[in-house]
This record gives structure tokens, C-alpha cells and sequence, in this order.
């Protein structure tokens, strides 16, 4: 473990990774003697695999029987950081990768960033994105704006809508858009669903956008917009969140974005991004890059660390390992607006499988559904039930 903890200090480390490394190395010394228990076998040449390699180390192979209470948050800091110098690493490799090396990278990646199931999400938004706010349905719109809650059925919504850039804890900007979707459509109206967009369109957007919270005593901040401007336009906009930022800004050499950086984002994000060889130069040679160059702008979520545990912790996967719910339960279950039912309904019975014996027990299934039932539960029940 010694020579594994030391072995940075003779690679040629750059100053952000010399600093990295140097916090890294601070917070080991709390748990010296524990760490120096692991049995290190691997010893790399390079910074990035370095780091997985004292993550795996400290994390997967430490005792932590051994650990004093009071080292568990001190261990808990060195895995953030660590995973935060990862994300840090891959991500900067974007400045200087051409176009073949990213769509390998994610192609490889493709199991531990649960690719399939954030391109069923980005496959989702683009099916409502010419809806308006104010006209979707509250599952719709929490989807479209990041925020996973228990009323969205699985069986319709069969990803985690928070990929890319969770918006759950933005508690004012989602009173905001329950309150006011129109102005958010007034916002958004500014950012054409295709072609260039320029600044002068953004900078229309940032200050419609703003107008909704300053007008209400509330201050506009960055992160969610991001979000409504990738979903709208992924092939543009990058999304960011607080806990990804310092290893975003880091990796594309910028000072670190505050939450109301609104023209910094634009200059240093947006168009930092799209200088890049790889962005410029995105083009499909088959079926996952052409989807991968529909969304290029989000590729760099796909470079943030992910391991093997990453898919489990989806909320998607999580609603699919819940308990079934009983009939006998007492608790209350998650009721549905009557509009937002019948959306729902409609979408599974237009499915070419669904005999007709079964759509004409709409109305039936509208009513399971309002209960809180899924919408699958009810039809493969009617299937039951009727054959």
C-alpha cells in the first residue's frame, strides 16, 4: 500500500492533478494504518488508474471492522474525492479525444452507465419535447424537468428520469413550474427545437427564465435550467449539477461555475464543449452513434464515474424491486389525476398486442389507474380476468 500511495510522485502530474493528488494524500493520513492493512497487488502507471485502484482498495478491500467511528466519515471524504478526481480525469480526456475514442469509450461503458436505460429516457423526452409545459401531464413534466416521485408507474416510465441531471432537491424551481408552466413555455419558446441557436436566443431564455422567480421573491439559480435546455436541445446544452461541477469545470480548465453563472455557462460549458474535435466532428457510422450524435451535447454525463452499482441505483430499477402492493395493505397508495390516467391508459391500449376485448374495458382500467395500480398491472389483470 506505501508504495502504491506514493507512486504519483513519480508520474508527470499536471497542477490539477498534483492538487488532487496532494488532497488525496492528506486524507489518507488519517487512515494510515488501516489502509496499509490492504493488500495492493496492482500497481499502475497512471494517474486515472490510480485512482480506481486506491478506490478499490479503501473501499472493497479494507476492514472495516478495524475502523473507529470517528474514520468513517474521514474515509467517506476520500472516496468523494476520489470519485470526484475520476469523473475529473475522463471527463477532461474530451478536450483533446476525436470523435472514434469517445463513441468506443461509451460503447465499453455502456453496462456500468446504464446506457440503454438513459437512452430510453432521452427516447421518452423527445416523443413529449414539442408539448408544452402547461399541457402535459404531471408525470410528463416530471420527467421533462428531472425529478423522480412514486407516481411514476414503471411501466410507462421505464427509466430514472433523474439521469443526466437530478432537479429533486430545486424545491423552488419545481413550485415555480407547477405553479407558472406557461412561463417556463415562454422561456423555452426562446430556444428553437432545431437548427443553431444563438446567444442572443439564450440570453431571451435567461432572462424569461429569470423573470419567473425574481417576479415571485425567489432567486433563479443554473443547475435546473440546464435541465429543461438539455432536454430540449441535447444535442446543445450539457446539463450540470452541484455535486459534478468542480470535476466539469475542472476538466474544461474554467473556474467553477456558481448556481446563478448564467453567461459564464454559455461561454465556458456550452460553447467550451462545442469547440471540441470530437463534438465537431460527432457522425454515425451505425445505430448507437446515430442516437449518440442526437444528444452529443450529453455525452460528457456519460464520462462522470460509474461502477457496477451504478444501474442498481436507479429509481427505475428501484420502483421494479418494491414490493408488490398488497390488497390487504392499509397504507395509502399514490392516486393519479383523471387526465393523467387516461394519457397513460391510451398510450399502453395503443399497442399493436392489445386485443379488443381489452381496450374496450378502458374506462375500467382508468379507474385501477386513478387508484394508483400501474398501468400494465391493470391490463395483464383484464388478461387475466378476461382472456
Amino acid at each position: 500500500m506505501k508504495k502504491l500511495l506514493i507512486s504519483p510522485s513519480k508520474m508527470t502530474l499536471g497542477e490539477q492533478e498534483n492538487n488532487i493528488y496532494q488532497n488525496i494524500l492528506k486524507q489518507s493520513s488519517e487512515l494510515s494504518l488501516n489502509l496499509m492493512a490492504v493488500k495492493v497487488e496492482n500497481h499502475p502507471d497512471d494517474f486515472l488508474p490510480w485512482c480506481y485502484e486506491l478506490l478499490s482498495a479503501s473501499r472493497d478491500r479494507m476492514n472495516y471492522d478495524l475502523l473507529e467511528p470517528q474514520q468513517l466519515p474521514v474515509l467517506k471524504k476520500l472516496h468523494d474525492q476520489l470519485i470526484s478526481a475520476i469523473s475529473f480525469l475522463q471527463v477532461k480526456t474530451l478536450r483533446i479525444a476525436p470523435w472514434p475514442v469517445v463513441s468506443v469509450f461509451v460503447e465499453q461503458h455502456k453496462d456500468v452507465i446504464a446506457l440503454d436505460e438513459q437512452l430510453r429516457l432521452v427516447s421518452y423526452i423527445k416523443s413529449i419535447r414539442e408539448q408544452s409545459l402547461k399541457d402535459m401531464i404531471p408525470e410528463d413534466l416530471l420527467a421533462f424537468s428531472g425529478k423522480h416521485m412514486a407516481s411514476l408507474d414503471p411501466s410507462t416510465y421505464n427509466f430514472d428520469v433523474e439521469w443526466f441531471a437530478s432537479t429533486k432537491s430545486a424545491k423552488s424551481f419545481h413550485q415555480m413550474l407547477a405553479d407558472l408552466p406557461g412561463a417556463f413555455d415562454d422561456a423555452l419558446a426562446n430556444i428553437p427545437l432545431e437548427g443553431d441557436i444563438t446567444q442572443y436566443e439564450y440570453q431571451q431564455f435567461v432572462a424569461a427564465y429569470s423573470k419567473v422567480f425574481t417576479d415571485n421573491g425567489e432567486k433563479p439559480t443554473l443547475a435546473p435550467a440546464t435541465r429543461l435546455l438539455a432536454m430540449r436541445r441535447p444535442d446543445l446544452f450539457t446539463p450540470i449539477t452541484n455535486n459534478r461541477l468542480d470535476a466539469l469545470c475542472g476538466a474544461l480548465g474554467v473556474p467553477k461555475l456558481k448556481n446563478s453563472d448564467f453567461e459564464r455557462y454559455w461561454q465556458d460549458i456550452v460553447k467550451g464543449i462545442q469547440a471540441m474535435s470530437w463534438y465537431k466532428m460527432a457522425n454515425a457510422s451505425n445505430e448507437l452513434e446515430e442516437q449518440l450524435v442526437a444528444i452529443k451535447a450529453l455525452i460528457p454525463c456519460f464520462f462522470y464515474y460509474a461502477d457496477d452499482k451504478t444501474p442498481d441505483s436507479s429509481n427505475y430499477i428501484k420502483l421494479l424491486s418494491k414490493p408488490k402492493r398488497s390488497t390487504t395493505t392499509t397504507g395509502k397508495t399514490q392516486r393519479r389525476g383523471k387526465e393523467s390516467a387516461e394519457i397513460l391508459v391510451d398510450r399502453a391500449l395503443a399497442a399493436d398486442d392489445i386485443p379488443e376485448h381489452i381496450r374496450s374495458k378502458r374506462d375500467s382500467i382508468i379507474n385501477e389507474v386513478q387508484k394508483g395500480r400501474g398501468v400494465n398491472e391493470t391490463i395483464s389483470l383484464m388478461r387475466t380476468i378476461f382472456g
